[in-house]
């Protein structure tokens, strides 16, 4: 090869090299806009001023609202919100969607029947309407007013009193991390305003560090207003209480879910789907344990899906079994549970079906444990029951439960909204 063809092999050979670095430059902003675009969320400074943009409580008017489930949410529903002050006339005004926005001042109105000061906080109160003789399956606009001053128009769908297919969302442990719980809201938006068919959210438990922190509490309230939808649309929550949630600010915040000193009940998603829910942060004997026995007994000839959802794990992934495992395991095993949704470890976990303290095909599958926005743990995947056909990972993550008649679909979303994990189930 001469000199010239030398030179020449080079120059062609370098053009093609900053041809390749110039696609490359050029690609990357494209690829990190596309990602962007379609999870704005994981831009933490997208966040931020999404987070900016919350309402303020200060004023007269309603802020840090919220819907709550518990025991019969197809006819059922009570909305919540907070005031800077105290007030004089608290109500909500709501109707079926069909009459549309600009009729619900002649719509049904329900004034808040329980008002009170927030226990530690500097003023601010919280109300809480209760609204009953709704129909299932059905979307309700709603405005909160407060003193003349209104909320925006918000709407959510109410269980159904049918067979029909829907969805849940999971998950728990939204203590820390305020940017990160605020990208796990950002993601269940997403998927709710997608979905039609997802009509409510279960939180596990641990929504803050100090359950007698008005300070902490307020900031995740006025976090919860990103769940609501750029429609309006609510996904109404089906709280749990966590270790970390001890004080009287999760009564009146969540307007005392299954009654002062006991926090579990259960509810009727719909005539085939129950989800129990149960308080391992109290005694998981005595009192707790006849009604979990009773209560099972009541739901397992009427129901296809029963699913329950507690705190503390009781095969866990990363900490030691909470005490709640030697009296609600054995009826668990008894009435045949689907599901068990455990949170606390800070981990995403799916165990093998468990019965009798080994695996066996006919037993009960326990998931969780909490990924709404705490820092992720490394679980300890060598036990036994975590092995395959289980999993363990960790991550920022909602679990989403799709219920069916031939068939109940559980997947992980991670923030990225792919799959961490996903499971199929057969009605027993």
């Amino acid at each position: 090869m001469g000199l010239l063809e030398i030179s020449g092999f080079y120059k062609n050979y370098f053009m093609k090299l900053k041809v390749l670095a110039l696609s490359l430059l050029l690609s990357s902003p494209l690829v990190s806009f596309k990602l962007f675009s379609e999870t704005p969320w994981l831009d933490k400074d997208y966040v931020e001023k999404r987070m900016k943009g919350m309402t303020p409580v200060q004023g007269d008017g309603p802020s840090q609202w919220r819907v709550i489930w518990t025991e019969e949410p197809s006819t059922r529903a009570t909305i919540s919100w907070t005031t800077a002050k105290k007030g004089s006339v608290h109500k909500v005004r709501y109707g079926i969607r069909s009459t549309g926005i600009a009729e619900l001042s002649t719509s049904q109105s329900q004034e808040a029947q329980r008002s009170d000061a927030y226990s530690s906080a500097k003023g601010e109160y919280y109300h809480h309407a209760r609204i009953s003789g709704l129909k299932p399956s059905t979307t309700y606009d709603f405005e909160i007013e407060s003193d003349g001053k209104k909320s925006p128009v918000m709407h959510f769908t109410t269980a159904p009193a049918d067979d029909r297919e829907f969805r849940l969302l999971f998950g728990g442990d939204s203590r820390t991390g305020i940017v990160s719980r605020g990208q796990v809201n950002l993601l269940m938006v997403d998927l709710s305003e997608k979905d039609d068919q997802l009509i409510a959210f279960a939180h596990g438990g641990d929504y803050i560090v100090s359950g007698k922190s008005w300070s902490q509490w307020s900031t995740w309230l006025s976090q919860h207003e990103l769940t609501v939808a750029k429609s309006g649309k609510v996904l109404p929550i089906i709280p749990t209480r966590g270790n970390h949630d001890g004080g009287p600010l999760y009564d009146e915040i969540f307007d005392t879910p299954g009654g002062a000193g006991k926090n579990y009940f259960h509810t009727m998603i719909s005539p085939k789907v129950a989800l129990v829910t149960l308080n391992s942060e109290i005694s998981a004997g005595g009192e707790q344990q006849a009604w979990l026995a009773k209560t099972l007994f009541d739901l397992r000839p009427k129901v296809r899906w029963l699913l329950a959802e507690y705190h503390r794990p009781v095969w866990p992934a990363v900490k030691g079994p909470g005490k709640a495992k030697n009296f609600w395991v054995p009826l668990f095993e008894k009435f045949n549970l689907d599901l068990a949704v455990e949170s606390d470890g800070h981990v995403i976990k799916r165990t093998v079906p468990i019965r009798n303290e080994k695996k066996d095909p006919t037993g009960i599958v326990y998931v969780g444990e909490g990924g709404l926005g705490v820092p992720q743990r490394k679980p300890k995947s060598d036990r036994w029951y975590l092995q395959k056909p289980g999993m363990t990972g960790a991550g920022h993550h909602v679990m989403r439960v799709t219920f069916g008649k031939t068939k109940m679909d559980y997947e992980v979303v991670l923030l990225d909204r792919n799959r961490a994990d996903k499971h199929q189930f057969s009605p027993r």
